[in-house]
């Protein structure tokens, strides 16, 4: 497992692009860019868009998909992130907070799957 700092590219199941995830400023950092902790899940703060949705459970998307008579209609993308990521690590933590892995995931109230596609480093592994 690798440690997930600023920097790190993130994707949703349901989003068309990828993102960059932004951990809240802290003392912690690792290879000069600001670590992560499960708690970087804030929608917007944290999680940025993924530009447009796809997901039917977005009430955005299923309106606009019923106006288009059925066609899945993609909206931007809000993220509504409600709980950490998981798991998280078992060993390293910053400020008594587990430490992001790239293991990780986090759920959008969507039905979307976020995960970790780059940590944003190499150097820094946790076991």
């Amino acid at each position: 497992m690798t440690l997930v700092v600023g920097g790190a590219t993130i994707a949703c199941t349901f989003g068309v692009a990828p993102a960059t995830l932004i951990p809240t400023p802290g003392t912690v950092t690792a290879t000069e860019m600001p670590a992560a902790t499960i708690m970087d899940f804030a929608p917007m703060e944290n999680i940025p868009t993924f530009a447009m949705c796809m997901s039917p459970a977005n009430p955005e998307v299923a309106a606009a998909t019923s106006a288009a008579q059925g066609v899945l209609t993609p909206m931007p993308c809000v993220p509504v992130t409600v709980a950490p990521w998981s798991p998280g690590s078992a060993t390293v933590t910053i400020g008594e907070i587990p430490a992001l892995t790239d293991d990780s995931t986090c759920t959008c109230a969507w039905g979307g799957m976020i995960s970790i596609g780059s940590a944003g480093q190499e150097s820094v592994s946790i076991s």
